[in-house]
C-alpha cells in the first residue's frame, strides 16, 4: 500500500476522476508492479479488502482467477464501485473463471444496471468467441426494446453487444445496423481522430471493412 501511495500522481488522478475512477496511479507503472509481484492469490485477496481503487486494480493483475469461488466473484463485482475496477475484474478475472457462464446468466438480468452490464459484457464475449447456444435474435429484441433508456454503463455494454453481433454474424448484420440507426445511441459520442466511433452502424461497417481487407479474407 505504501508503494502504491508513492506512485500517486495528482494529474493522473484528475484525469481518472473525470471517468469516475478515484485513483492517481499510472496504469503502466501499476502493471510493472504486478509483473514484479507475479501471481499471489492471498495478497490479491488482501489488496481487494482494502477497498482502495489502485489496490483493487493491482489485485486483478496478481490474482489466480480460477481460485475464486462463484459467490466470492459475485460479491467482488458488487463491491467494485469504479468503472475501471469493474472492467478489469470482468475482463481479467471473471472471463477466466470456471464460473463465468453461470455468473453471466445470473448477472444478465440483475436489477442493478451496473451488475447487469457485467452480464452483457460476458455475453458479448460469447457472441464473439462461443456463440453456440446463444439466442442472437432474442438478444437483438432486448437491445431494441431496452437500450435507448438504459443507464450509461448498461447502455454502453448493450451497444457493444449490438455491434459485436453485427460484426461477427452476417445473418444478423442488417438488423443490428437498423437497430443502431433507429435508436441513435452514441451517435454523437466524441471520438478522437483515428479511433472508431462507438455508434453501432459505423462501428460494424468499419470492422467488417477491415476484415475484408485482411489477406486471405
Amino acid at each position: 500500500m505504501a508503494e502504491l501511495a508513492g506512485l500517486e500522481d495528482p494529474k493522473v488522478r484528475q484525469v481518472n476522476e473525470r471517468h469516475g475512477d478515484d485513483h492517481g496511479v499510472n496504469l503502466g507503472k501499476l502493471r510493472a508492479l504486478a509483473k514484479r509481484l507475479k501471481t499471489q492469490q492471498e495478497l490479491a485477496r488482501r489488496l481487494w479488502e482494502t477497498d482502495d481503487t489502485a489496490a483493487k486494480l493491482l489485485a486483478t493483475l496478481v490474482c489466480r482467477p480460477k481460485a475464486f469461488e462463484r459467490d466470492e466473484l459475485d460479491t467482488m463485482l458488487r463491491t467494485a464501485r469504479t468503472p475501471k475496477v469493474h472492467d478489469w475484474l470482468v475482463n481479467y478475472v471473471v472471463k477466466k473463471s470456471p464460473h463465468s457462464e453461470e455468473l453471466r446468466q445470473a448477472w444478465f438480468a440483475d436489477p442493478d444496471p451496473v451488475v447487469a452490464s457485467a452480464g452483457w459484457a460476458l455475453t458479448t464475449e460469447r457472441v464473439a468467441k462461443k456463440p453456440q447456444g446463444l439466442d442472437l435474435e432474442g438478444l437483438l429484441d432486448v437491445i431494441e426494446a431496452d437500450m435507448k433508456d438504459a443507464p450509461d454503463r448498461l447502455q454502453w455494454a448493450m451497444n457493444h453487444c449490438l455491434a459485436q453481433i453485427g460484426i461477427d454474424h452476417p445473418g444478423h448484420r442488417a438488423r443490428a445496423i437498423d437497430i443502431g440507426e433507429h435508436l441513435q445511441v452514441l451517435k454523437d459520442y466524441p471520438t478522437p481522430p483515428g479511433c472508431t466511433s462507438p455508434f453501432a452502424p459505423v462501428w460494424i461497417s468499419e470492422m467488417v471493412r477491415r476484415q475484408h481487407e485482411k489477406p486471405g479474407a
